[in-house]
């Protein structure tokens, strides 16, 4: 569906570099001018791939009963076992399965019953990132837990245009550990327009989903606590689908690429071999208005991207997807299907001078690099709102990212149930890969985003630092839609 806006009428941490010197800064914070340390982490060495096992494809869930436009689903966290390295066994958690979870994919317009099943040991919650529902049980935020042995009903209608999104838990000082060992999957959305449109559709054919995620592990285990780190849980091993050491296979076409940044705190900086150029279509919340081109995309944790790549010229040869100079993941590419042309205009999304003009009502300084993650000076309390936005209304927020005594470091920004519109960065216009619907941002040390954002349903809703470690200990907020 086309959303209609009213208005009254990049950190694998900024990976690898260190500034150590000391830069003077004028910040919102206190008002006052400030010194700090102004360097980002050094991420632990990634392994490179070598890409000895085939990557593999979530299923897509069956639902339970389908009829009309109405349509009922079940997913259950659970317990499971899986081998990742050196033939050694390690305890996970995943959705309907061992590790991770199958993609669910609805419709706009669908009503959609899903139940939820808590088999896990602990509390744990079913947050839909991205999607615009109300902000309740629903919405899945730290209020809404279920406890283990018990299952909990949702219930809501499909009411936005085509995106890639996903689940994953949202508990209160958990969440980080419980994604760590495998809760996360992928929701997609489909309308009218995107299943009308041409572009490579064909699941695990020439449309493929990967979801991106690092992990170190511990003899062969995934163990959360002997390497967990408040500032940012890094890990030295990338996994794509829950597959270490993944490669691929495609046809010599154009291909499509939904790629979700699902690690708990790493940036990607993600290009192919030799610069291949590849088109963005889409970001968090859905299509781009046309295909932009580009030789490097950066992904900050909760991000999303989708991109069509041409393979067409590479027969019999091998392309990499890369992160940096680290080989992410192989693509040999084979001559079995004929190459199309595709679309390249996809959306009407307007960000006209009335929004770039609109004063700034709500403003998040969000500050922490070592310890004292803090959003607006303070750690998150369930009792407190911390705004209020009345449902439909389209207001103006401007989030800083500020320095302190600690120094400073990428965070990025989160808000439950909305795609919002980045208006400018620093006082300039977005580039492109900013320019479709968002819900999540990273922002640079000393940067200023300013954001239009509009909730189309009522509740509570947290905005948070995405880092998982930093919103596990405090780094959020709370907003009530009214």
């Amino acid at each position: 569906m086309k959303k209609v806006w009213t208005v009254a009428a990049m950190s694998l941490l900024l990976a690898a570099c260190n500034v150590d010197e000391e830069q003077e800064t004028s910040t919102a914070h206190g008002g006052h001018a400030q010194h700090g340390t102004y360097y980002h982490n050094e991420q632990l060495a990634l392994l490179p791939n070598e890409g000895t096992q085939p990557l593999t494809f979530p299923p897509l869930l069956a639902p339970v009963s389908e009829q009309g436009n109405e349509v009922e689903y079940a997913l259950t966290a659970q317990q499971g076992k899986m081998t990742f390295v050196d033939g050694v066994e390690t305890a996970t958690y995943g959705y309907n399965g061992e590790f991770l979870g199958p993609v669910l994919r609805l419709k706009d317009g669908q009503q959609v019953t899903i139940h939820l099943t808590n088999e896990l040991d602990e509390a744990t919650t079913f947050h839909w990132h991205g999607l615009e529902v109300a902000g309740d049980a629903t919405d899945g935020g730290p209020h809404a837990v279920i406890e283990p042995g018990e299952t909990q009903t949702i219930t809501f209608t499909v009411d936005q245009q085509a995106a890639t999104l996903w689940y994953h838990p949202h508990p209160m000082g958990k969440t980080a550990a419980q994604v760590y060992k495998g809760l996360a999957g992928l929701l997609y959305i489909d309308d009218a327009k995107s299943e009308a449109l041409q572009l490579p559709h064909d699941y695990g054919i020439n449309d493929f989903p990967l979801v991106l995620q690092d992990r170190t592990f511990v003899d062969g285990q995934i163990d959360y606590e002997a390497v967990a780190n408040t500032m940012s849980t890094l890990g030295d091993t990338i996994m794509i689908n829950g597959v270490v050491n993944p490669a691929m296979t495609a046809a010599n076409e154009k291909v499509r690429l939904r790629i979700l940044n699902g690690s708990n705190a790493m940036t990607y900086y993600l290009r192919f071999t030799d610069d291949l150029p590849f088109s963005l279509i889409a970001t968090d919340g859905g299509f781009v208005n046309e295909a932009a081109t580009m030789t490097t995309l950066t992904l900050g944790a909760g991000e999303r991207a989708e991109i069509v790549v041409d393979l067409h010229d590479f027969v019999g040869q091998r392309v990499e997807l890369l992160n940096g100079d680290t080989p992410l993941l192989p693509i040999d590419v084979t001559a079995t299907r004929q190459a199309m042309d595709y679309d390249t205009t996809f959306n009407e999304i307007v960000l006209d001078d009335t929004l770039r003009t609109m004063e700034v009502t709500k403003t998040v300084t969000m500050e922490g690099m070592t310890e004292n993650f803090l959003l607006n000076g303070k750690t998150f309390d369930h009792e407190r709102i911390d705004f209020r936005q009345k449902q439909g209304d389209t207001e103006i927020w401007e989030i800083e990212n500020i320095i302190n005594e600690e120094g400073a470091m990428a965070h990025p920004f989160h808000i439950h149930g909305t795609q919002f519109l980045v208006v400018s960065v620093d006082g300039e216009e977005p580039d492109a890969a900013w320019q479709g619907y968002k819900d999540t941002i990273t922002v640079q040390p000393n940067q200023k985003v300013r954001i239009a954002v509009r909730f189309p349903e009522k509740g509570i809703y947290m905005f948070h630092c995405h880092i998982l470690e930093h919103e596990d200990v405090g780094m959020m907020g709370q907003i009530e839609v009214y």
